[in-house]
């Protein structure tokens, strides 16, 4: 359902080894930086102190994917990600001239809506590996994680519900919405993997974008929104910054789309080109087919036959689709989807450092790694 920014390595030609040049934007400045340490130190010890609330045997489970402990409940490194989502509440609240304190509910419960989708997500697809330790399932077995997952799930809506009064009310109503829109996502994701490559049942460009506007904008789109809509800002300026997130989740599927054929192994712990291996229908594949009236029919062919792929053919493929500029057609829509959020938000009524620091987040999202 989604995935998470990571340490900064570069992206790896799959056969040469060398350097590629990053996505799009630079590395996260230190403003960035500093915004999610700023942002991280208010939403943390609120969130421990949710999840403390939960059964032990769930709770170790989530405390293990939020990487505060190994699995026999040593205490960790706190490797849960850069806390992105969490920082977009904030920000999206103090743009409306909020209080940061004031959507803090609402910073944690996007955090653990998120996590539980990175659970149930590593389940459904057989992942092994997330934020480089054994994802929840394969640490504590299925059961307990498709648990803790549900744990979490009821856990942020609990969360929203006891802040009280009228917003809390909307908050709540905002999330349940883009839970209904995250899963109507997933669904659709996970069916185009069944459908052939072309012909009438292929999956196109504009079926595919209204997948990924499901399953990794809205809960962008949630995450930016939900803290102004908690501080009780006005409907017009919220959904604004539903819509600015929305675009940013396009462009953070379009970088994982391109993460998952040519990671660097060593750093996502995925294999190289295992989008293409299940049959995934991602954005630089459907580009490339699109764009190139020539390769397009190879790439297909390659990628239809009967039986798992072996590796020269998803190797081949790989190259017939960077040749045909699928690489280079993703990481140019994600640079044009961040640019428009951009736009958007500069147009608003909003407190301009906050659309500042949310801008410069942004650029996280063209410059991950995992």
């Amino acid at each position: 359902m989604a995935s998470h920014a990571a340490p900064h390595a570069p992206l790896r030609h799959p056969h040469t080894g060398e350097a590629s040049a990053p996505p799009g934007a630079p590395s996260a400045s230190r403003g960035a930086t500093a915004t999610l340490a700023r942002c991280r130190a208010l939403v943390e010890p609120a969130l421990r102190e949710a999840v403390r609330a939960l059964h032990p045997q769930p709770g170790l489970v989530a405390a293990h994917a939020f990487g505060w402990c190994a699995a026999d409940g040593t205490p960790g490194d706190g490797d849960g990600g850069k806390g992105v989502r969490p920082a977009l509440a904030l920000l999206g609240a103090e743009a409306v001239g909020a209080e940061p304190e004031a959507a803090v509910p609402a910073a944690v419960a996007i955090e653990l809506i998120h996590t539980f989708s990175l659970i149930h997500d590593d389940i459904m697809d057989g992942d092994e590996r997330r934020r480089h330790r054994d994802s929840a399932w394969k640490a504590f077995g299925t059961g307990p994680a498709i648990l803790a997952g549900d744990a979490l799930f009821a856990l942020a809506v609990r969360t929203l519900a006891e802040r009280g009064g009228p917003a809390a009310g909307a908050a709540v109503r905002e999330l349940s919405v883009m839970l209904g829109e995250l899963v109507h996502g997933q669904a659709d994701d996970v069916q185009f993997e069944s459908r052939p490559w072309s012909g009438p049942g292929a999956v196109g460009l504009a079926e595919y974008r209204a997948m990924a506007l499901r399953k990794t904008g809205a809960l962008l789109g949630c995450a930016t929104a939900l803290g102004s809509v908690l501080a009780g800002a006005p409907p017009r300026l919220t959904a604004a910054l539903d819509q600015a997130g929305r675009q940013w989740g396009l462009a953070f599927q379009a970088v994982d789309d391109v993460l998952g054929i040519w990671g660097d192994p060593d750093v996502t712990g995925k294999p190289v080109h295992g989008d293409l291996r299940r049959g995934k229908k991602t954005l630089p594949v459907l580009g490339a087919t699109a764009a190139a009236p020539t390769i397009g029919p190879r790439i297909e062919r390659l990628l239809s036959g009967d039986g798992p792929l072996d590796e020269a053919c998803v190797r081949h493929a790989a190259d017939l689709v960077e040749e045909a500029g699928g690489r280079a057609y993703a990481l140019r829509e994600a640079r044009t989807r961040v640019s428009a959020a951009r736009d958007q938000l500069r147009a608003l009524p909003l407190t301009g450092p906050r659309v500042d620091e949310l801008v410069a987040l942004s650029e996280l999202f063209l410059d991950r790694r995992v």
